[in-house]
């Protein structure tokens, strides 16, 4: 359900309605509508639409730019891998947001993390920590992608090399994603899925009947 709000002249409307009407573009409601982003960030959920119509409010009015606002919108979009968002949201971007040096540094984790160079992402996320603390669940959204692609590549891993990708994790915490995931520990080694449930074969019948297999061969002749 969408969030209910109070416009300024009383009357109480949705951020979907809102943004489903010409009010979408009004600056008015960009204090709402940035308030809802911290929401977000704060209750964990996520609404892409909205947060995109923020970026696309300072576009046509640069000078409300808010920057902690941009970098929350930006670290909402990378929860939400393997999705595209962070692509959306990063061609509303000025020029002024681009030249910043901390949404540089962000398009460059999501570059890190497109390119599943996972480690890396995690050596430098923990050389910024303060930056994550306002984002509700951040790293295990993180976590929950490098599952994902973890998935789809590995029928088995090293142990401590998954670890390695999950964020240099604990045991303990190691065994809550074997579990969330449905993987297997046998010693040092994790079995993410077996071939049988990878890979399955499907035999494919086909009739002809003999008429059409009369006028297939009096071609060849």
């Amino acid at each position: 359900m969408s969030k209910v709000v109070k416009m300024e002249n009383g009357n109480e409307t949705t951020i979907s309605d809102m943004l489903g009407s010409i009010e979408r573009y009004n600056p008015d409601h960009l204090p709402i509508l940035q308030e809802y982003v911290q929401e977000q960030a704060r209750d964990n959920t996520y609404d892409l639409e909205a947060n995109l119509a923020v970026l696309k409010l300072y576009q046509f009015n640069p000078q409300l730019l808010n920057l902690d606002i941009t970098y929350t919108i930006l670290l909402k979009c990378l929860t939400n891998l393997p999705h595209t968002d962070f692509v959306l949201a990063k061609y509303l971007l000025l020029p002024l947001q681009m030249q910043d040096e901390t949404v540089k540094d962000i398009i460059i984790l999501a570059d890190i993390l497109e390119k599943c160079d996972f480690e890396l992402f995690w050596e430098r996320a923990d050389k910024t920590p303060e930056r994550f603390k306002q984002i509700s669940g951040f790293f295990d959204s993180i976590r929950k992608y490098v599952s994902h692609v973890i998935g789809i590549t590995y029928q088995t891993i090293d142990k401590d090399l998954l670890k390695r990708l999950l964020g240099r994790i604990d045991d303990k915490t190691l065994d809550l994603w074997l579990k969330k995931n449905g993987w297997k520990v046998s010693g040092k080694i994790v079995s993410i899925a077996t071939q049988d449930v990878t890979i399955k074969t499907k035999n494919i019948t086909e009739k002809i009947e003999f008429d059409n297999l009369g006028a297939i061969m009096a071609q060849c002749l």
